[in-house]
């Protein structure tokens, strides 16, 4: 019997898909009897504190006056070099090349050879699309990449977009986002009276960091173009500060049509009071807010761009819209809410898809057998 591995996690700790990912790996990691470690400036918030075989270490950034800005990549890696030093770790699993992955490299050179985990840096999308292109990080991000032992991306739209930009220099292993419901809290018509809402009202969810990509603007202009507007609600479960929206909300006069809930730790529950998914992304590597709609039955509308195409198959388990107008994907959501018998079909259709081809069995699965692999254990 393989003996369990010890693993480094690096990770943003904010709400995001990365950060989500890392911590949900760590979770089912640990219940394989393998010991993670944690560390970041900030423990994950999804983390449970008495988790077993999960540990924290948390990097001190200190503002001193001679840097105009305060550095994390230099305490990172010097806090990488001593959790691996005293715990002999066998991998570093970093999330994101930059600065994630260059500290990881710096914590190697700080330890004997005999000493040193082996590094892998998973891609989750902005450092390869935004910093990748960039001359200012690009160079650092494939020197990351390069000196990485090993490199996997979440989908195969990434792994692509990567040598587009990049080169093909670092072969790149796909391994897809995936996602592990907790139980729910609350019965699904107890957090309907919570929203607030009539039994003949179509709840529409989004959840994302409102970053610029996601097009909170077109979420919007496309929710205000829904007829007639009694009958929906938007529930945006946000990663971000909503109040940059408040202004365009009032513009379109959909006040009554949206509730916010901030940095949500059960998202189960509102997920499951949900009726259709709704995403308006320039672009997206995966997605995982999407497959966590899909875990509860929720099929999406969305905009048919970067990874998505992966995880929604068109009219089969939700809606991919091309054009990525408003009025387009305002006709896509009437047109299932017009048809339920066909929105129960896509809902079927994505739980069963989130279940076996997103399932955490299969993809932790995935992961373990890398990590033997790239670690000779």
């Amino acid at each position: 019997m393989s003996r369990p591995l010890k693993i480094g996690l690096t990770c943003y700790p904010s709400v995001g898909g990365s950060g989500i990912l890392a911590s949900a790996l760590g979770e089912e990691l640990a219940r394989r009897g393998h010991e993670i470690h944690f560390i970041s400036y900030e423990r994950p918030f999804r983390i449970a504190i008495d988790a077993t075989r999960v540990f924290f270490h948390p990097v001190v950034v200190n503002g001193y006056d001679l840097f105009k800005y305060p550095d994390y990549t230099l305490p990172l890696s010097v806090k990488m070099a001593e959790v691996s030093r005293d715990h002999q770790l066998d991998i570093l699993h970093v999330h994101y090349a930059v600065p994630h992955a260059t500290a990881a490299i710096l914590a190697l050179e700080m330890l004997p050879p005999e000493q040193r985990p082996k590094v892998i840096t998973t891609l989750h999308g902005t450092d390869t699309t935004l910093l990748g292109a960039d001359p200012g990080y690009g160079p650092a991000v494939r020197h990351a990449l390069e000196r990485s032992d090993a490199v996997t991306a979440v989908s195969r739209f990434l792994e692509r977009e990567t040598h587009r930009v990049l080169g093909p220099a670092t072969d790149i292993e796909v391994i897809h986002n995936f996602f592990s419901p907790r139980p729910l809290g609350r019965p699904r018509d107890d957090v309907r009276r919570e929203l607030g809402l009539r039994d003949e009202e179509t709840l529409l969810v989004h959840l994302s960091n409102l970053r610029p990509v996601k097009r909170i603007d077109r979420l919007l202009e496309t929710i205000a173009r829904l007829q007639p507007r009694d009958r929906f609600k938007l529930l945006v479960l946000a990663g971000g500060d909503f109040n940059a929206f408040n202004d365009d909300v009032r513009r379109l006069g959909i006040e009554d049509m949206i509730l916010v809930r901030q940095n949500v730790f059960e998202i189960e529950d509102y997920l499951n009071a949900a009726d259709l998914g709704l995403f308006t992304s320039d672009s997206e590597s995966f997605c995982l807010s999407i497959l966590e709609a899909m875990a509860f039955g929720v099929p999406s509308v969305s905009t048919a761009v970067g990874g998505i195409p992966e995880v929604i198959d068109h009219d089969v388990n939700g809606l991919l819209v091309p054009s990525a107008a408003p009025d387009d994907l305002a006709r896509a959501v009437e047109s299932l809410v017009a048809d339920p018998k066909k929105r129960a079909t896509l809902g079927e259709a994505a739980r069963e898809k989130a279940r076996t081809a997103f399932s955490a069995d299969k993809i932790v699965s995935e992961y373990e057998a890398f990590y033997r692999r790239v670690s000779g254990k």
